[in-house]
C-alpha cells in the first residue's frame, strides 16, 4: 500500500509533467535552432542534383576535385595517408570550423544536406550508371559535371548548409574575408590542382580546372539571384 506521502508526490509529479515539457522543449530551442521547410526542401534537392552529377558523371570519368577530396587523393600519393583518415579529420576541422563561424544553424543545414547526399548517392548506386557512353568524352564529363556540380553545391549553400566539407572552408573564409564565394572555391581549388601536377598529367588536370572553374561561377551565381519577395538569401 502507498502511503499518503508517495501519493502526494505522484499527484505533484502529474501536475509538473506539462511544465517539465516546456522546459525540455525551451532546452532543445536553445540547441538546435528552428530551421526553415523552404532551406531543408531546398538543401535536400541541392543534394540530389551534386549525389546524382558526382556519381553518374565524375566516378566514371576520371575527372579528379579540388577541394578536400583532391587534397586527400594528393596526400595518398604523397605520402600513403588513406584517404578515409584524412578526409575525416579535414572534414570534421572544416566544420568545426564553420560552426564557431557561421553558428550552430549551418550545423543542422549542413547535416541534411549532408545526409541527404549520402542517401541520394546511395540510390543513385543501386540504379546504376545513366550515361555510360558520355563518361567516355572527358570534356564533355568537366562541363556536364560542373553544371550538376555548381547548382547541387549552389543551392545546398544557399539553404545555409556544407554537404562536404570544403563548402564549409569555403563559407567560412567568406564570412571572414568577404570575399565572394566563387573567388574561395576557385583559389582553393586551384591550390590542389596545381600540387595534384606531381602525379596527374596535366591533360587530365585540364578538364578538372575547367570543372572547378565552372562549378564554382555557378554556386556564385546562384547566391546572387534574388528571393522572390525581394530578399536577399544571404541575409536569411
Amino acid at each position: 500500500m502507498k502511503t499518503e506521502r508517495q501519493r502526494r508526490e505522484e499527484r505533484e509529479s502529474r501536475l509538473d509533467f506539462p511544465r517539465r515539457i516546456w522546459y525540455n522543449n525551451d532546452i532543445m530551442r536553445c540547441i538546435i535552432p528552428k530551421l526553415k521547410p523552404k532551406n531543408i526542401i531546398t538543401a535536400l534537392v541541392g543534394s540530389a542534383i551534386l549525389a546524382f552529377g558526382l556519381f553518374n558523371i565524375h566516378s566514371f570519368s576520371g575527372v579528379t576535385e579540388g577541394g578536400v577530396l583532391g587534397l586527400t587523393l594528393l596526400l595518398h600519393n604523397w605520402f600513403g595517408i588513406s584517404p578515409s583518415v584524412s578526409s575525416v579529420v579535414m572534414n570534421v576541422a572544416c566544420y568545426a570550423l564553420g560552426w564557431k563561424l557561421l553558428g550552430k544553424e549551418f550545423i543542422c543545414y549542413s547535416a541534411v544536406a549532408g545526409g541527404g547526399f549520402s542517401v541520394f548517392y546511395a540510390i543513385f548506386e543501386k540504379i546504376g550508371p545513366l550515361f555510360p557512353h558520355l563518361t567516355q568524352n572527358q570534356f564533355a564529363c568537366s562541363v556536364v559535371g560542373a553544371l550538376f556540380v555548381g547548382v547541387g553545391v549552389g543551392l545546398a549553400v544557399r539553404a545555409g548548409g556544407a554537404p562536404g566539407g570544403d563548402d564549409a572552408l569555403a563559407m567560412s573564409l567568406a564570412h571572414v574575408t568577404h570575399l565572394k564565394l566563387e573567388w574561395l572555391y576557385l583559389i582553393s581549388d586551384l591550390i590542389v590542382l596545381v600540387l595534384s601536377l606531381t602525379y596527374i598529367p596535366p591533360l587530365k588536370l585540364l578538364y578538372s580546372l575547367f570543372t572547378v572553374v565552372i562549378s564554382g561561377q555557378l554556386i556564385g551565381l546562384i547566391q546572387k539571384i534574388p528571393e522572390p519577395c525581394g530578399k536577399n538569401p544571404e541575409s536569411e
